[in-house]
């Protein structure tokens, strides 16, 4: 079996997803995994898809057909990662600013972790005027790695931009 990750990229319309499940499908693909939003008006997705060996080249011209969209098709290994010991739920709330995603993504690397999964957002603070950043992080952890340095590098983090950072264990 191959493993494929798809990113996609166009304006937003109805159907794009469903133009994407009957590629697939039409070359008896599996579709595993996917993360896809609207954002400011463009359609922006990942998607994980397995199939047999001998249909990925038939797989790759069917999405090229598909007009309007930008299909990017990267070969991956899908057991090439460890799975890790845990993960833990990262949220941050402050007042929007920019290099938020900067200092809180440099604190994982730091401590040399990968962020998994990432979804942030900004609105209008209803009461005090201003926008509001937030943001909600999976990341895998390893066992070697030092959890309460990681949490207090957070914490010194959330003090300095006057955020709040709250971590939690995700329960496997």
């Amino acid at each position: 079996m191959t493993t494929l990750v798809l990113t996609v990229i166009g304006d937003d319309r109805s159907g794009i997803v469903n133009a994407l499940a009957e590629v697939a499908a039409a070359h008896d693909g599996n579709w595993e995994r996917s993360q896809m939003a609207e954002l400011a008006g463009a359609f922006a997705g990942i998607v994980v898809v397995t199939l047999p060996d001998d249909r990925a080249d038939a797989f790759r011209a069917g999405l090229d057909a598909l007009d309007g969209l930008t299909i990017v098709v990267h070969d991956a290994d899908a057991h090439a990662a460890d799975e890790p010991d845990s993960r833990l739920t990262v949220e941050l709330l402050g007042n929007d600013r920019p290099g938020l995603v900067k200092e809180l993504s440099a604190v994982f690397t730091e401590h040399g972790l990968s962020i998994e999964e990432l979804e942030t957002g900004s609105y209008d603070a209803p009461m005090a005027g201003g926008r509001l950043f937030e943001a909600h992080m999976v990341v895998p952890v390893t066992s070697g790695t030092d959890a309460d340095a990681l949490r207090s590098a957070l914490e010194r983090l959330a003090m300095e931009l006057m955020v709040d950072i709250t971590v939690e264990d995700l329960a496997e």
